[in-house]
């Protein structure tokens, strides 16, 4: 069954954020929210809204930075902390005190965080293709094979990344999203390219923040990124229910990036996708909802 989408939302938050939302469903039902990765917006979740608000009040707000939310200027307004912060405020904003959380991308590594330090927000936590911040500090530090595969984080963290992401009718914007892993391009559509860069046009230099404002990142010549920081590892347990999905074809966050967490979450199930990329959300719309439905219950 298909659920209309209602777009057009603004949550005024008490943190002075003004962040905008889509939803399917009435309020009153079970919390179900959506958070999306770079360089997307809310619209990566139209076939999830869709399929899941006649059961649930399914939302998917634009992160900070991006589309039509709040677009603070300095990079310090990206830290994790805020980002988290924003998505409490929200679940509260739409009257509830727990939900169900999907989360891909930057929206998983801010899912991580909330899973890990406001567990109590959390019924359960579906993962796609987003790295636990503990597994991913590790990997960026000693592992050269995810080293490698990480160099873009620091080209985007660099001075001016954004106006070269914008150049020739935003090209390298294009590439990253049919990168990352095999090219499969189907449903880049001409109607969903339009949605792009109609969100893109807005600017694009609150998405490169967090990857300026993350101290998780792969180290230099000059810098050691990830592998100056000393973490605990039992400071990064999950503590709520977590179920992952995971293109395997994914070639910015690589497989063995799933190997640590057995160790750091106490209920877990990991569902990989042999043939999927980075963008399996948009790749294979209909197997995520399946799983995710599996997962709500499972």
């Amino acid at each position: 069954m298909s659920t209309a989408i209602q777009d057009e939302q603004y949550a005024s938050l008490p943190n002075g954020m003004r962040l905008h939302y889509a939803s399917a469903g009435e309020r009153g039902k079970p919390l179900l929210i959506f958070l999306h990765g770079f360089p997307e917006f809310w619209f990566a979740w139209h076939a999830q809204l869709q399929a899941f608000g006649d059961r649930y009040f399914a939302v998917a707000p634009d992160l900070r930075g991006f589309n039509l939310s709040g677009m603070p200027k300095e990079v310090s307004d990206y830290r994790p902390k805020l980002i988290t912060q924003d998505i409490e405020q929200l679940v509260a904003y739409l009257g509830y005190q727990r939900c169900v959380m999907v989360a891909h991308d930057w929206g998983g590594a801010i899912a991580w965080n909330i899973a890990i330090s406001r567990s109590g927000l959390l019924d359960r936590l579906i993962i796609i293709n987003a790295t636990h911040p503990y597994a991913f500090a590790k990997a960026l530090a000693n592992d050269p094979e995810q080293q490698q595969a990480s160099t873009y984080m620091n080209w985007l963290r660099a001075s001016g990344s954004e106006q070269a992401l914008a150049k020739d009718d935003f090209r390298v914007m294009e590439q990253l999203m049919l990168g990352m892993g095999r090219p499969s391009d189907h449903w880049f559509d001409a109607a969903t390219r339009q949605r792009y860069h109609a969100s893109w046009a807005r600017g694009l230099s609150g998405g490169v923040n967090y990857y300026r404002a993350t101290p998780l990142y792969p180290p230099t010549d000059e810098d050691p990124g990830a592998g100056k920081l000393s973490l605990n590892p039992e400071d990064f347990r999950c503590h709520v229910p977590v179920r992952v999905i995971w293109g395997m074809q994914d070639k910015a966050l690589l497989p063995q990036l799933l190997d640590p967490l057995p160790e750091l979450i106490d209920d877990l199930i990991i569902e990989r996708l042999p043939e999927a990329t980075h963008w399996v959300v948009h790749e294979q719309p209909e197997r995520i909802n399946q799983l995710i439905e599996r997962f709500l219950v499972e």
